[in-house]
């Protein structure tokens, strides 16, 4: 590790949308920095989906250092994982690495975990209540979205996309109304976000789903549906939504592939929104050329932490 001409802020976020490298700029980043990765990422944290989820652990081997990584395969796939969990086993692992005197780095493209990290989000745990869910039952998703946004800020658009999402966000907003959680206090933290022109996050896009395609993604679900009911795998959106319904035959190959082309698409440009907004609400971040390479990208981040030779 080079030695520092100024201590290191506590935390280092690197943050940007779907495809855009970010694994294995952090991968890079913690071998340079005697760091550890702490994965933002909401749905890494499932065992069994690993092709489309983007986990990319091999990422994690640089020639003879394997870089360790937190917060991916945590749980297994069809359990449900809040950002209450993600915020507890944040602290405990973020905790324990800077006790072993190590760099932890925060690496996803889930806005809302790490903007929850870095302003230091109060909540509360928020079991599951059968029978306000019961109460719930009769109302429509605009009567469910008006009532989500009476109780706490909608920090995350996707939740009023899905009847199962918006029932739980609601069954969280009013827990934390009720019972607010541990305080934590905002991390001093330094944010980085990859950025490219649109196109070329498009093509990136692409390339990286047919490559996904190709190695065995359909693959992958099919093995989680003899394990985890449909619903509960189209749940998780994006690549299991598309590909569980191709696989139970609601949709062809070439529905399945232009729809989950676009609908990544969307969610990436959604990714930058809430990234800019982020900027906006306070949290300054520094913007990462996309056109650099890799080493480029390494030596950007590390002259920006003003790190000597």
């Amino acid at each position: 590790m080079n030695k520092p001409d100024r201590p290191l802020p506590d935390l280092l976020a690197l943050v940007g949308h779907t495809a855009g490298g970010k694994t294995t700029l952090a991968a890079y980043l913690a071998q340079r920095l005697n760091g550890e990765v702490i994965s933002a990422d909401s749905r890494q944290v499932y065992r069994g989906m690993d092709i489309g989820t983007g986990k990319d652990l091999a990422d994690y081997q640089i020639g003879e250092v394997s870089v360790k990584y937190h917060l991916i395969n945590v749980t297994d796939a069809g359990e449900k994982y809040s950002l209450f969990d993600f915020k507890r086993d944040f602290h405990q692992a973020y905790n324990d690495i800077r006790q072993r005197g190590r760099v932890p780095i925060l690496c996803g493209g889930t806005g809302l975990y790490t903007e929850a990290i870095l302003k230091g989000y109060s909540l509360a745990e928020a079991p599951v209540d059968a029978e306000f869910r019961k109460s719930l039952e009769d109302r429509s998703d605009l009567e469910l979205v008006e009532l989500l946004e009476s109780l706490a800020p909608l920090h995350n658009q996707s939740d009023t996309t899905n009847r199962d999402r918006l029932i739980r966000a609601i069954e969280v907003a009013g827990s934390n109304r009720e019972n607010p959680g541990e305080v934590y206090q905002p991390i001093n933290s330094m944010v980085f976000c990859l950025t490219y022109e649109a196109e070329i996050r498009r093509q990136r896009i692409t390339e990286r789903l047919t490559e996904r395609l190709k190695n065995g993604m359909i693959e992958e679900v099919q093995n989680l549906l003899r394990k985890v009911k449909a619903e509960d795998l189209i749940y998780y959106g994006l690549e299991y939504k598309y590909l569980t319904q191709y696989c139970i035959g609601e949709i062809s190959y070439d529905q399945m592939f232009n729809s989950l082309n676009t609908a990544i698409h969307q969610f990436a440009k959604r990714q930058m929104t809430w990234f800019r907004g982020m900027e906006r609400r306070g949290i300054p971040i520094t913007w990462i050329p996309g056109e650099l390479s890799l080493e480029e990208k390494v030596e950007f981040v590390i002259s920006r932490l003003e790190i000597g030779a």
